[in-house]
């Protein structure tokens, strides 16, 4: 009886460590950061903004979502106003394969996460941008985890804050930015 038990202790801790180095391995979002470029935490509580507009993209579909020093902007009729948004603007847009929604076939919803898209207003920081600094975020729904953009992406993502200026360059009257904030 008491050598089981001395088995038993063992066998419990070994499973309890792996448990917890499985737990300590799960990656923290908010470390991921483009080498030279944005870290996901600088866009931390991203997940409460409220939303500015939804979208397809090719085959994905999309969220995009404000800080509210950018939704306050919007309400002031920036871009379309021919302001620019106020350092300190963001935005965040999450990408989802789509997928049939199961209670209503008729219905296209988000499915499994693709990626993340970061942008924020600095115009000392990011001077030679437009003032603006970006970022993507690839997501692997197999671990549960980010990582930066590459140029192997589609579209390539250079590997610094600038990856998402040449595109935005096409709406430079506009602050760079695509999104107009949708009628509510």
């Amino acid at each position: 009886m008491k050598r089981k038990r001395m088995l038993t202790i063992p066998m419990i801790a070994g499973v309890l460590t792996f448990v917890g180095s499985w737990a300590i391995a799960a990656q923290d979002k908010y470390t991921v950061k483009v080498p030279n470029g944005l870290s996901f935490s600088e866009f931390r509580g991203y997940e409460a903004w409220p939303l500015v507009s939804i979208s397809q993209d090719g085959p994905l579909i999309s969220a995009t979502l404000a800080n509210p020093l950018m939704i306050k902007a919007y309400q002031a009729g920036v871009p379309a106003n021919g302001k620019p948004f106020p350092d300190g603007a963001k935005l965040a847009k999450i990408h989802w394969n789509p997928k049939k929604m199961e209670t209503f076939p008729a219905a296209t919803v988000p499915g499994t996460q693709h990626d993340m898209d970061f942008m924020v207003k600095d115009s000392k920081r990011f001077a030679d941008s437009g003032g603006w600094g970006y970022a993507v975020f690839d997501y692997d729904t197999a671990s549960d985890t980010f990582k930066p953009g590459t140029l192997a992406g589609k579209p390539p993502q250079g590997n610094d804050a600038k990856c998402g200026f040449a595109c935005h360059t096409m709406v430079k009257t506009r602050d760079y930015v695509f999104t107009d904030y949708a009628h509510r």
